[in-house]
């Protein structure tokens, strides 16, 4: 009988998928200087997340961040991203184009103990974790990007018919 492969054997974990828009920024041994990143999605990588979210185009993506560690050891990841980007109507299934942007800041790191009354990260929640000592900034811009999109868009004036 021939064994089975490791994808057949029960409790044996697939490797996650590789993102489409890595950035992979080596924390392990950075110092306290601050690392400002300015990423962009070249033609290829907007195509594949244009796919992953279903959108009828991703034309742009990119992000101006800063990466800055801590005296606490917590990472901090601050800047600004923007999209252009079209999705289809849930009426019509035109093409809807939207500019969206936001606001990044966000947490890496471990924290052994609960978090103090006077931390700064109770506003913001426990900080993510730290992968091998690398932070994919460019995985976390999708992420934000993501829940950004509109759940529903329409296109102007679409509307269901009266029932």
């Amino acid at each position: 009988m021939p064994k089975p492969r490791a994808k057949d054997r029960p409790g044996i974990r697939k490797p996650a998928p590789t993102p489409e828009f890595s950035r992979r920024v080596d924390v392990s041994r950075m110092g306290r200087l601050e690392h400002r990143l300015d990423i962009k999605a070249n033609e290829e990588e907007r195509a594949a997340l244009a796919a992953r979210f279903d959108l009828v185009e991703l034309a742009e993506l990119a992000a101006t961040l800063v990466l800055k560690k801590r005296g606490d050891g917590i990472f901090e990841l601050i800047g600004r991203w923007h999209a252009r980007l079209a999705q289809r109507c849930v009426v019509t299934l035109e093409p809807v184009p939207a500019a969206l942007s936001d606001d990044v800041r966000l947490f890496y790191g471990t924290l052994a103990a609960p978090a103090a009354a006077a931390d700064p990260l109770d506003d913001e929640g426990s900080p993510e974790p730290i992968e091998n000592g690398v932070i994919d900034v460019g995985e976390a811009v999708v992420q934000l990007m993501g829940v950004a999109l509109d759940p529903y868009p329409r296109a102007p004036g679409a509307e269901l018919p009266a029932v």
